[in-house]
């Protein structure tokens, strides 16, 4: 079958739609705010979505079934790099983490009754989730068969026990999506099923907001206990046991999606070095004619250019039914760092303007994408899985069955 790249008339006007109205109100308002949403306001995600409902962007991502614009992945390609473009970008078409990945995640997995209550408000932007997986060592983070979070039967339905931490958006969150293992034990590979938690269940609680280097994510990221929190038969989210198959559902698109997102601040932060190397003055000329800062814009227009098709390539196995494992954590590993050097290369074009938070984006931006490789698998963990998968084909039966 043909890659097909193209892009739809109508997704290159959504995209153009979506940049103007990125320049246009949302930048300033991520001026207004620092680029910090940790600690902003509910009436600056609902100025934003308002804005992006009249401009006819909003939820680029969903089903136009739940009132979005029904965009492929490769449409959303398009689109998420526009979005991108500002730290608030996401959040104002509300197809921010972890919302959009969760919204996908119910629209595959959820029941009819289940989308009803929770897919549509979310999708309109009546409320906020979050998904409840990674948990303090011991338990779940880069390796999720180390989930420790449990759920026990109880009459009616379940109870949940255990902490987990870093979980963002969960502070004003409507519900969670909660991972817990109703089989096995901590290292098994199975035996995980995932729950839907209203928020103001009893039992459910958030005990700290956790400081981090990022600043640019909705309600930030906190630490939630759970202590004899009980949900209904109805509130399981899949299947009984198969939780971790249900997340791969949502973290295979999720992590593409992330890749988008983030490489539209990186064309944002190679237009500010562009910008400073075509006016700066220095050493008789302007940065622009000088080798060394040639090289790095070259550098970051390639990582650019590399990263984008990467992304496409991904969409559209993904698009075509494959689960795009290896695809999805050679572009998750590559655009992670891409990212990382180009704004790293635009810091340093720019100088001590590079630098100040009040004067160009980019130290907002370089404080905002270190953490992403680390988000949705280290690039470490990443790297395991895609050399394990290239060798595979390759392993003798004697190799095999001496490393078993």
């Amino acid at each position: 079958m043909p890659i097909q790249f193209d892009v739809d008339p109508a997704v290159a006007q959504l995209a153009a739609s979506t940049s103007a109205f990125v320049r246009e109100v949302v930048i300033p308002a991520e001026r207004d705010c620092g680029g910090s949403l940790h600690d902003a306001p509910e009436s600056v995600r609902e100025t934003l979505q308002k804005g992006a409902r009249e401009a006819g962007v909003f939820a680029p991502h969903v089903a136009t079934r739940w009132g979005g614009h029904g965009l492929d992945l490769r449409g959303q390609a398009v689109v998420f790099e526009a979005v991108g473009y500002s730290l608030l970008g996401p959040l104002a078409l509300n197809c921010a983490a972890p919302d959009e990945g969760n919204m996908h995640l119910l629209e595959k997995v959820a029941t009819e009754d289940q989308k009803e209550r929770y897919l549509r408000p979310l999708a309109a932007g009546e409320v906020r989730s979050c998904f409840a997986m990674t948990e303090p060592a011991p338990g779940a983070g880069a390796d999720p068969r180390s989930l420790r979070t449990t759920a026990t039967r109880v009459p009616g339905g379940w109870r949940i026990d255990g902490r987990k931490w870093f979980i963002s958006g969960a502070r004003g969150a409507g519900f969670a999506i909660v991972m817990a293992r109703t089989a096995g034990n901590p290292g098994d590979p199975g035996g995980a099923t995932m729950f839907l938690v209203d928020a103001g269940t009893p039992g459910m609680s958030i005990v700290r907001d956790i400081e981090t280097l990022d600043e640019g994510l909705f309600a930030g990221h906190s630490e939630i206990v759970f202590d004899e929190c009980v949900v209904g038969d109805d509130q399981v989210l899949g299947a009984v046991g198969h939780g971790f198959e249900g997340a791969q559902v949502r973290l295979g698109p999720a992590r593409i999606t992330h890749c988008m997102r983030w490489l539209g601040a990186a064309r944002r932060a190679q237009d500010a070095a562009l910008e400073r190397a075509g006016s700066r003055m220095a050493f008789g000329s302007v940065l622009g004619d000088l080798g060394m800062v040639q090289q790095m814009l070259a550098d970051s227009e390639i990582d650019i250019e590399a990263s984008r098709a990467l992304i496409l390539r991904t969409a559209w196995e993904l698009d075509t039914g494959s689960t795009a494992a290896q695809l999805t954590s050679v572009s998750k590993t590559f655009v992670a760092e891409a990212v990382n050097r180009v704004v790293d290369r635009a810091v340093q074009i720019c100088g001590a303007l590079g630098i100040s938070a009040a004067d160009a984006p980019l130290a907002r931006l370089f404080r905002e994408v270190r953490p992403f490789r680390i988000y949705d698998g280290p690039s470490e963990t990443h790297r395991f899985a895609i050399a394990r998968r290239a060798v595979r084909p390759y392993r003798q039966p004697s190799a095999s069955a001496a490393g078993s």
